[in-house]
């Protein structure tokens, strides 16, 4: 196992741990409480990440498995995750966290082992287990929010956050791909300041088109829990400024994101 791959996956089981803490101790009141996402409530995020957890290791290790959920991904490409996330928060909320324990224990050991080299299928092109745990890191984060966000949990933003900003940078051909637009073909410049108020770079320092701002602020955006003029991102140029309006760091379609807070 690569340096770099033990750390997304150290990073991801802190992130885990965090949002575990956050709802262990909650009520079956707690467990409904609606979130920001629309029709979802605390149940909800967790046991889409339960499943997706558990569907990632399908894609590592059992191939029967994993065709099912092809097989179910091909009949609702939209729906498939949402459906399995709100069938499985039906269930009885300690039953809930305890197979996302499961779950997402299993995903480390399963990542870890994984042989060198080698790619994981997926719903989109296969991903290397690195890939993999910084996707899972991700949506663990953004769903983690959400919980925190709901339950009235101060945010506690760490420069972990950078697997999430790295992978927004990363998607940014996507996420014109997924609104039916061609992808700018130079290379934007994008600058964040860490929680930590280290600086992060992609691309030239060159670039004629660059992105500048709070990485965290980044993170929101990309996985779409603000909008942008909640944020304090700044671009510069027609292409990255465009990027802004519609970035996101997740496959499947965008859905609608957030409504602005600050007023216009």
């Amino acid at each position: 196992m690569n340096d770099l791959l033990d750390t997304v996956l150290r990073d991801l089981a802190a992130e885990g741990d965090r949002l575990e803490g956050i709802v262990s101790g909650l009520t079956e009141d707690g467990w409904r409480t609606p979130t920001p996402a629309v029709g979802w409530d605390v149940a909800a995020q967790v046991a889409h990440l339960a499943w997706t957890d558990e569907v990632a290791v399908f894609a590592a290790s059992d191939k029967e498995k994993w065709g099912e959920v092809v097989v179910q991904a091909i009949g609702d490409p939209d729906g498939f995750a949402d459906s399995a996330a709100l069938a499985g928060a039906a269930a009885d909320p300690g039953d809930i966290l305890r197979r996302w324990r499961t779950a997402r224990w299993s995903l480390q050991e399963t990542l870890r082992s994984f042989p060198a080299g080698q790619r994981l299928p997926w719903f989109g092109p296969p991903m290397s287990p690195t890939s993999m745990a910084t996707a899972r890191f991700m949506e663990t984060w953004a769903h983690s929010l959400d919980v925190a966000e709901a339950l009235g949990v101060p945010p506690a933003p760490s420069d972990r956050i950078r697997h999430v900003a790295h992978l927004g940078v990363r998607t940014r051909n996507f996420a014109f791909g997924v609104h039916g637009l061609e992808p700018p073909a130079e290379e934007f410049g994008v600058t964040l300041v860490s929680p930590s108020e280290e600086v992060w770079s992609w691309g030239p320092e060159d670039a004629d088109q660059t992105v500048t701002g709070s990485a965290y602020d980044f993170c929101l955006l990309v996985t779409r829990r603000r909008h942008r003029v909640d944020t304090d991102l700044v671009a510069f140029g027609a292409d990255s400024d465009r990027w802004l309006d519609i970035a996101q760091a997740f496959a499947g379609p965008p859905g609608e994101g957030r409504s602005p807070v600050v007023e216009q």
